[in-house]
């Protein structure tokens, strides 16, 4: 790697002493909470010095990375291997529902697991089945995204898209709606592709999350667009946030903002192209923005590239999602992060195992093409599920009471005392006293 590379970090390094502050007040103040538990027989009697383990199950705060290469790859080894790490690191997942690949063909949807196979496109009963099996949320990308639309539509007049798109909103409704909270409506609006008519009626994006709400009523509904408004100013100005403003205004109900984070840069165009983003002032200016909406903020896509597999290229990119991901973390609108490729060589744009073309050229994933990890993977693994969790032992006093404060989400404890061990499940959240009394 060339030295001048880590010119990039010279915004973190600059602001490492406020950022830091930021980071450490941010993630006590918005990411835990004080719980108080007390323990009584089963007369309601008290009981005193009784060994309490606390262990973290998993966190309210959703992290994880898109799901697109489930069972996609080319031996049994990789696919077992990406479905193992994926479960192990994760509790979320991004599904691919886009339109052209979802349904290639007009009223032949492609939702069952045996559906004929697309590439990095795995159907969503197959997806549904692994999260659900795996306590993995998942998340819907790409309702009505123009640049997918399907090709049998492209031509239509807008009376016909609306009448499709509405069908196509019921029949994902009434098949995962109950399952899938984070519906993303309406996905990048400003690649201008213009692959149908109704993405030039200016009221496209009321009308698809006016309609999506028809058929969504109690998802949560989202927004998405690429990473250009971490290049803006920070003002109401700035394009993507009067779109948001105008839908809003105009009555369409967004519930979350997605921010997306790809670095699709040329290397030698990394440091003039990065310098806002990674600059954490420039960040947290960015985030306050879309916070005057109060709705939640995703960010929804995320791709750091180490452009090769030398170590000190992979060190730079584990150290610049340390920075980032404390950050978002911290800040307390964002409640889902998502990292976009999980291994290299799948990416958007070419074949498997092309490291030369698409996206594969960035070496964006967490893991390398082989499934080993790299540095970066572990960074993510060790702040999600070990510096970013509560685990800790603790003993009743004289009235069976014992108290701490931890990261939201849910609790397994494990009480010890002379009749044996028992285990009781708990959740700590956000707006609740979380005092327990239970009974063993």
């Amino acid at each position: 790697m060339d030295n001048d590379r880590r010119k990039i970090l010279e915004g973190f390094e600059k602001n490492r002493e406020y950022t830091e502050a930021r980071v450490k007040y941010g993630i006590e103040a918005y990411r835990k909470g004080d719980a108080e538990i007390q323990i009584t027989d089963e007369e309601g009697k008290p009981l005193k010095g009784v060994t309490v383990k606390v262990h973290q199950k998993n966190h309210a705060f959703r992290y994880g990375a898109n799901l697109f290469m489930l069972d996609e790859m080319e031996t049994a080894e990789k696919n077992e291997k990406y479905k193992e790490v994926f479960k192990k690191t994760f509790n979320m997942a991004t599904l691919p529902f886009y339109w052209q690949d979802l349904e290639p063909e007009e009223g032949k949807p492609r939702y069952a697991k045996n559906s004929v196979k697309v590439y990095r496109r795995p159907a969503p009963d197959l997806c549904m089945e692994y999260c659900l099996e795996n306590g993995i949320e998942p998340r819907e990308h790409g309702l009505a995204y123009d640049h997918y639309f399907p090709d049998w539509l492209r031509n239509a007049d807008v009376e016909t898209i609306k009448r499709r798109y509405e069908k196509r909103c019921r029949e994902i409704s009434e098949r995962y709606g109950k399952d899938i909270r984070t519906i993303e409506v309406v996905n990048e609006p400003f690649w201008n592709i213009w692959n149908s008519a109704l993405y030039n009626e200016p009221d496209f994006v009321e009308y698809c999350f006016k309609t999506a709400r028809k058929y969504f009523g109690a998802n949560q509904l989202g927004i998405n667009d690429g990473g250009e408004m971490w290049d803006d100013n920070g003002r109401t100005n700035d394009r993507y946030y009067m779109v948001i403003e105008q839908a809003l205004r105009n009555g369409a109900e967004i519930d979350a903002v997605g921010l997306q984070y790809h670095m699709f840069y040329k290397p030698e165009e990394e440091y003039e192209k990065t310098r806002k983003r990674y600059d954490p002032k420039h960040l947290y200016k960015i985030m306050d923005l879309y916070g005057r909406f109060n709705k939640a903020l995703q960010i929804t896509e995320i791709t750091i590239p180490a452009y090769s597999e030398k170590k000190e290229d992979e060190e730079l990119q584990a150290e610049i999602i340390r920075n980032i991901y404390s950050i978002w973390f911290s800040y307390e609108k964002v409640e889902q992060i998502m990292y976009w490729n999980l291994v290299d060589g799948y990416a958007w744009g070419t074949e498997p195992g092309d490291m030369t073309k698409g996206e594969n050229v960035y070496h964006g994933g967490l893991l390398r093409f082989d499934m080993t990890p790299k540095p970066a993977f572990y960074e993510v693994d060790k702040m999600f599920n070990q510096e970013w969790r509560t685990n800790l032992q603790l003993e009743t006093d004289y009235e069976g009471k014992a108290a701490f404060r931890g990261f939201y989400g849910d609790y397994e404890l494990t009480f010890i005392n002379e009749n044996g061990e028992t285990q009781k499940e708990i959740t700590i959240t956000k707006n609740s006293e979380n005092a327990y009394k239970l009974v063993i």
